[in-house]
């Protein structure tokens, strides 16, 4: 099976540190690794080297081969011109199914943490062994709920199948994106739903005909770059197509218009958490909600529920703070309620065309 890691993405909700030239997925979040190293990392031994893609911006395809050295330099895939979600799995899709058309692949993110990797990679291969027997088919890997989370996708699944003789697999029954408070509530309560990672598992060939079916321009536009992969022409026909694709999501191209019989969600508890933004991080690492996350120096006097991250070599002291969010680079100091996370991506937006662009 193939791996697809895409790190394409700029992250400003983990602003300070993720910016546009070093977006979050090249930083240490989480111990000496960077989340992408992480991503890569967790699927050994599982998977060889040579097996892993990863999908990424071109201006981020050399800090791609700096951190990952031993991911053979054609398999990182680097978009001349970010299009959205949708052309950039549609681009891998297109090479795989050129190369390894029948082989299973796994669709995956660069900026998650997963604690319990073996866990983890058992599932894959669970997903790799359905995908072999029943190739048009998609297996969403989705994590049991630990909270009522707004700001992620939901999946509900429908009833448990046991054609497979394996545990934990339903029909896909709907997608529900970041639902109100009270609904998430709900889906937390019934048993019947859970977080959707953005993980499946599928052939690239029924994948591919999927964007025939459902986005038959974008397949029209790949289809003239599929062609060309392998050859002289390649890298001057992606740099002149690529950035005139319309900007499409992954959900609006494909997800939002399959058959739900086409379907199938395994469902675990992977210790999956989305770390793309400082509140999230704060959960993942948290034992107990009123638990202080810190990284570098830090002293705190009478602080609870803060996350304080230092990148400095300067002591940073907070003292009877709550529910904070303070995070400190060597040009910029972000202090916000944990709940204010949202506004950090409006004041990132609002920095741009300023004294102080060029700290976004």
């Amino acid at each position: 099976m193939k791996a697809v890691i895409f790190a394409g993405g700029v992250g400003t909700r983990l602003w300070p540190l993720s910016r546009k030239q070093t977006p979050k997925q090249f930083e240490k979040i989480v111990g000496d690794d960077s989340t992408l190293q992480l991503a890569a990392k967790r699927l050994l031994p599982d998977f060889k080297w040579e097996d892993l893609y990863i999908s990424t911006g071109n201006k981020y395809t050399s800090l791609v081969h700096a951190q990952l050295p031993q991911i053979p330099q054609e398999n990182i895939i680097g978009e001349p011109q970010m299009r959205d979600v949708g052309p950039a799995v549609a681009l891998v899709t297109a090479i795989l199914e050129k190369k390894s058309p029948d082989e299973p692949m796994a669709i995956l993110w660069s900026d998650h943490l997963v604690k319990k990797e073996e866990l983890f990679r058992k599932t894959l291969k669970e997903a790799e062994e359905i995908i072999s027997q029943d190739p048009e088919k998609i297996i969403f890997i989705g994590q049991i709920p630990r909270f009522a989370n707004q700001n992620i996708g939901w999946i509900e699944c429908g009833e448990r199948i046991t054609a497979y003789g394996k545990t934990g697999i339903f029909k896909l029954k709907k997608f529900l994106y970041r639902p109100e408070l009270e609904i998430a509530k709900e889906f937390l309560k019934s048993g019947h739903h859970v977080w959707n990672l953005g993980y499946f598992v599928t052939t690239p060939k029924f994948l591919w005909n999927l964007f025939k079916q459902f986005s038959p321009k974008l397949y029209e536009e790949l289809a003239e770059i599929q062609k060309n992969y392998g050859t002289d022409n390649f890298s001057r026909i992606l740099e002149e197509t690529y950035p005139q694709i319309e900007k499409i999501n992954f959900d609006n191209a494909i997800l939002e218009k399959i058959d739900p019989e086409s379907g199938l969600v395994i469902s675990e508890d992977l210790g999956w958490s989305d770390i793309g933004a400082w509140e999230a991080l704060k959960e993942a690492l948290q034992e107990r909600d009123e638990d202080n996350v810190t990284l570098g120096k830090v002293l705190l006097k009478d602080c609870t529920d803060c996350l304080v991250y230092n990148y400095t070599d300067q002591l940073l002291t907070v003292i009877d703070q709550k529910s904070q969010l303070v995070i400190a680079t060597n040009d910029v100091v972000l202090v916000c309620d944990k709940n204010s996370v949202p506004k950090v991506k409006k004041v990132v937006e609002e920095l741009a065309g300023t004294e102080y662009s060029h700290l976004t």
